[in-house]
This record gives structure tokens, sequence and C-alpha cells, in this order.
């Protein structure tokens, strides 16, 4: 009996430990899905960037862009929605980027870019036509929907001013293409174009890249940006900011700015 009830113990104290370091297990693997991407995978400086005085770049006439942040993203029933962005940081990140620029008087234009799912009425190559069908393929959502899930999200909605400009790309990854952005951008004579946005590795990166050839200095800002993957994020910006612009966090764009003011 007494072999009976120490062998019972024993099993019952073994299956605690087995259920504890289950536990365990899934917590750290919790945590290391957590530290993937966002804030996590900003890298540091390249080289060439540490040459810059970033503070007074940011000085500089400088415009803001807000790049395919819509509720398609970031809202329940929005047809990327499984992304699960609104869970990922970005839109935070991006109200704190929003705030600081709002605050400083170089900042001369704000621009809210959007993109449509939905893409019947763009213009389309072959290569576009084939591309954008594969999006929406099976979904089934009257023009109402359609139109909601094309809208800047709530929470940059309410950041909105008069004198703003809104427009969506029509292009496949940058808003140079196309649209105003250009002439607002020359006739305010801006300098520096600060980003944010979804996706990173497309839309940021492209407009990123469009900016560099069109002699602009921009800046992303990594934790207000995200890829359709977490797990993506890293690569993005490690690419974004060894070739084409620096890459930081919204924390040091508003103490950049906090230098200047």
């Amino acid at each position: 009996m007494n072999f009976q009830i120490t062998s019972r113990r024993e099993a019952l104290i073994a299956a605690v430990g087995v259920a504890a370091t289950s536990v365990l297990a899934a917590n750290k693997s919790a945590s290391a899905a957590s530290a993937i991407g966002g804030i996590n995978a900003i890298p540091e400086l390249a080289p060439q960037w540490k040459e810059l005085d970033l503070a007074e770049i940011l000085s500089r006439p400088a415009a803001y862009m807000s790049v395919s942040q819509n509720k398609s993203l970031y809202d329940p029933g929005g047809v990327q929605a499984g992304e699960k962005h609104r869970e990922r940081g970005s839109l935070p990140a991006t109200v704190k980027v929003v705030t600081a620029a709002r605050k400083a008087p170089n900042f001369k234009s704000f621009n809210w870019i959007g993109y449509e799912v939905f893409r019947e009425n763009y213009p389309q190559s072959d290569f576009d036509r084939v591309q954008y069908a594969s999006w929406v393929k099976g979904l089934s959502f009257t023009p109402e929907m359609k139109r909601k899930d094309g809208e800047l999200v709530g929470e940059l909605r309410a950041l909105v001013q008069p004198g703003d400009n809104e427009f969506n790309e029509l292009a496949l990854q940058t808003a140079f293409a196309g649209t105003q952005l250009p002439l607002e951008l020359g006739r305010k004579r801006i300098q520096t174009v600060v980003l944010t946005g979804i996706h990173l590795d497309w839309c940021i990166e492209g407009n990123a890249r469009a900016a560099r050839d069109a002699g602009y200095l921009p800046i992303v800002i990594g934790d207000a940006c995200a890829c359709q993957k977490p797990e993506q994020e890293a690569a993005a910006m490690e690419r974004i900011n060894n070739f084409f612009a620096p890459v930081i966090s919204s924390d040091r764009f508003v103490e950049l700015l906090s230098r200047k003011a």
C-alpha cells in the first residue's frame, strides 16, 4: 500500500513538473514571438547615416507621409485584418509621430495616402490585372463594404487637419507616380520626408526609394511600419537602412525633433 501511494505521489509530481515545463515553454515561445518585428527589428544605423546630423536633417522643410494605413489592415472585417496590425504596434507609434510632427513648424506638408484592395477602376497593365484580381478572389463585398475597407483607420482620421492632403496611390508601390505628391513637395520646397505605414517591404520601401531618386531625404519610422508578417520586418528594415534611408524608432524621432524645438 505504501509503495502504491509513493508511486502515485511520484507520478503526480512528475505530471505537475511536465505541465509546468509545458507552460514555461509556451510562455517562452510567446515571448520570443512578441520580440520579432516592430521595435525589435529596427537595425543599428548604417555607417553612412552616422555621418549625418539627423536632428538637423529633421529641422529642414519636411513632409509627413502615412501610407496605406487603412481600415482594411486594422479593423475587424477588413480584407487584410488577419494580419493583425492593430495588435502589432504600428498604430500607436504612428500617432506618436504625427503628434510630434504637428508641433514642429518645419513640417509643411501632411499626406494621408491610401490604397484600395479592390482596384477595378485603377490603371492596369496585364501584370496589374492578374495581381489585383488575386487579392480579392473569392471575396463578396458590397460597394459600401469596399468603400469602408479603403478608409483611413479611425485613430488616424482623428488626426487629419484642414490643409492636409488625402489621396490614393495609383501605382503598385509608390505615391510619386500619378498623384499630386510631386507637385505638393516641390511647391513647398520640401527636403525631408518622414514615412510611416504598411506594408514596409512594399509601399514604404517603394516610396523611400522613389523619394531618394527624386532628391528628397526620406526617413522611415520602423515601429510605425509593418510587413505582412512580423518575421519579414527585420530583413526589410535592414535593406532599407543599408541602402535607401535611415530607419529609426518613433521615440528616436520625437527625441531628434526635440533637439531643434
